[in-house]
């Protein structure tokens, strides 16, 4: 006797999928075997029989969006890499480092906040998945995992490992009140990036405000973010929710 999952996963759309758990039973005990389907019914029938299956359908909404794509286990709305509670990334994705384009457009900003008499430099920007799992169960020791789940990521949630996030000049709350905070807030967009995870948005985004966390996404969607005066979660109408 024992139980497995098997997980039926669509080519031409890996993000819907079902599980199907197995369990070997007695050959002569009566099992319920229970399947839950798409619309959400379940349905129950009696065998005699040595298996008992119970299928969950990946149902979320976001599944069957014409504006999603997954991509080698990555998620794209529109063409844009989300990576956040709901969306992760493989372990196996590693850049090697900040994109070129981000790298760019990173040096295009940190000249034009020196034309207006600031610094900004980058004090944490690409992570590897081992890396933030380290500095995640660190934060967990230190804090707990409630409190840690309000600002750091769990690995394969986090956007530095995209290479495309930027921790700017120091990752603390008494950044928010600096100049470069509120030139970053009113200017980062210009550059291709915005604030990733805005003040008073923290249950949309799952993150505290982080005034100093921006993001990549290229001139145009960083206009149309910006304009919109809605983080990404907003934007693109999806959640930010770890699985538990």
């Amino acid at each position: 006797a024992g139980s497995c999952i098997v997980r039926v996963t669509s080519v031409n759309n890996p993000a819907v999928f079902a599980e199907v758990k197995v369990s070997v039973v007695d050959p002569n005990k009566t099992v319920t075997a229970k399947t839950k389907t798409a619309d959400g019914t379940t349905t129950a029938s009696q065998t005699g029989g040595n298996t008992e299956t119970t299928t969950a359908a990946n149902t979320a909404a976001e599944n069957t969006r014409a504006d999603m794509q997954v991509i080698d286990g990555i998620t794209y709305f529109d063409g844009v890499m989300i990576v956040n509670k709901t969306y992760t990334l493989p372990q196996s994705y590693n850049p090697g480092g900040m994109t070129a384009d981000t790298r760019a457009a990173f040096a295009e900003l940190q000249e034009a906040a020196k034309a207006d008499g600031l610094t900004i430099t980058s004090v944490s920007d690409f992570r590897s998945y081992e890396t933030q799992d380290t500095l995640y169960h660190n934060y967990v020791a230190r804090d707990g995992q409630a409190a840690a789940d309000t600002f750091s990521a769990r690995a394969g949630h986090s956007e530095h490992q995209t290479g495309m996030a930027i921790d700017c000049n120091w990752a603390g709350d008494a950044f928010n009140t600096t100049p470069e905070a509120k030139w970053l807030a009113e200017n980062a967009w210009k550059y291709g990036f915005i604030v990733r995870y805005p003040q008073d948005k923290e249950a949309i985004t799952g993150f505290k405000y982080e005034s100093w966390h921006i993001r990549y996404l290229g001139k145009e969607w960083a206009k149309k973010i910006y304009d919109s005066g809605l983080c990404l979660e907003e934007y693109f109408h999806i959640d930010s929710k770890y699985a538990e």
